[in-house]
């Protein structure tokens, strides 16, 4: 079933979400690679059970095996490297900017697919787990590379739809076992 399992277990007072996420898939913004992709990475990074049950299957149909693999890549990394860029970002002692990460991040130069779409999946997760330090570089580069503004905010829109409807299935899920 996919996205339309989610649609249909979205209730009515988030019908907004319900409306906004049938509306990205037909958004001509992105190409098929950079929705889905970005479908992939911030499904992961919203860490919702349902979602990730029901959107990554459907994903795989969408996305050559080397696109879904570097997309899941794109979450796991920015989930490392957001906390760490984040606390750098956050705390006044600039002797942390000063120092190297020491963090592997291989994954940046070999997840075998677009090197674009990749820098644009890094920047719609790391909206996600807010880190303004990621999402000013990884903006940059896309913006560099010629991605326009609308195609930046295409998958930041997908982004915090996604993201909102992580919450609204957590919230019923509480909910109804409770």
């Amino acid at each position: 079933m996919g996205i339309e399992k989610i649609v249909e277990l979205i209730p009515d007072y988030a019908k907004d979400l319900r409306l906004n996420l049938t509306s990205l898939l037909r958004q001509t913004e992105l190409t098929e690679q950079q929705l889905w992709g970005t479908i992939v990475s911030c499904t992961m990074a919203c860490r919702n059970g349902l979602l990730i049950e029901e959107i990554l299957p459907e994903a795989q149909n969408h996305l050559t095996s080397e696109a879904y693999n570097a997309a899941k890549s794109a979450a796991a990394i920015m989930g490392m490297n957001n906390i760490y860029y984040r606390f750098g970002h956050l705390t006044t002692n600039p002797k942390y900017g000063e120092l190297p990460a020491k963090l592997r991040m291989n994954v940046l130069r070999t997840h075998g697919s677009n090197p674009v779409d990749f820098e644009l999946w890094c920047l719609a997760v790391s909206a996600i787990n807010g880190c303004g330090t990621c999402v000013d570089s990884h903006e940059r580069v896309v913006r560099e590379k010629g991605m326009s503004e609308e195609t930046v905010l295409a998958s930041v829109r997908i982004a915090s739809v996604l993201h909102a409807i992580a919450a609204v299935l957590d919230t019923e899920s509480y909910i109804e076992s409770n």
